[in-house]
């Protein structure tokens, strides 16, 4: 037996395609979107559309942008010595965020993982090498703290090693205002190993 109409049935099986999206809230989803008047679906519909047409990755960083190059790559006012390597382009906006980094990007796209398959060519790490033929000093790496990342994180290292370069990792452990005693012994070990001096 068919619980919804063909057209309502399709909307939910695509909907409940996206990360993150089981079969309920799916189901939540195209109720509101039925309940919505048809401009306000025609604007979600040309938003989706347009997103997916007007965005492209940017040739030199393979961020999200609307123009190539994106505005970070433009930028004469960033530090152009220094480059941040990430794994996705919702790691470029968390670092924004903060208003602490004011250099370039790349976005690998993805991480190294042996056990998903995924190996040093499946990422964007080539497009990195060739940047670093301009005058850059450091390359900060961003990846997660995590498996995944630390492997990502060491590979470049080891390969930037020959080129003299500074090559630095962002520092994990404790969130700001956390207690010591709610963490746990992975989170204290690298809150240990990103310690540095107190300057007073």
């Amino acid at each position: 037996m068919k619980y919804y109409p063909g057209p309502v049935g399709k909307l939910i099986g695509e909907l409940s395609k996206l990360p993150g999206i089981g079969q309920k809230t799916a189901r939540r989803l195209s109720f509101y979107i039925l309940r919505r008047s048809r401009a306000e679906v025609k604007v979600l519909a040309e938003a989706i559309i347009g997103a997916r047409e007007n965005t492209k990755y940017c040739s030199i960083c393979n961020n999200l942008t609307e123009k190539d190059p994106c505005e970070y790559c433009r930028s004469e006012e960033r530090d152009q010595k220094t480059i941040c390597v990430v794994e996705s382009p919702k790691d470029v906006i968390a670092m924004e965020k903060t208003g602490e980094f004011n250099g370039l990007y790349h976005v690998l796209h993805g991480a190294i993982s042996p056990m998903d398959g995924i190996g040093p060519d499946d990422i964007k790490i080539k497009g990195l090498l060739k940047r670093l033929e301009d005058d850059v000093k450091e390359v900060i790496v961003a990846t997660d703290p995590n498996a995944e990342g630390d492997a990502t994180a060491m590979y470049i290292a080891k390969l930037l090693k020959p080129l003299d370069m500074k090559v630095t990792r962002i520092a994990h452990g404790l969130p700001v205002g956390g207690d010591l005693e709610f963490a746990d012994e992975i989170t204290l070990s690298k809150a240990l190993e990103g310690r540095r001096i107190i300057k007073y």
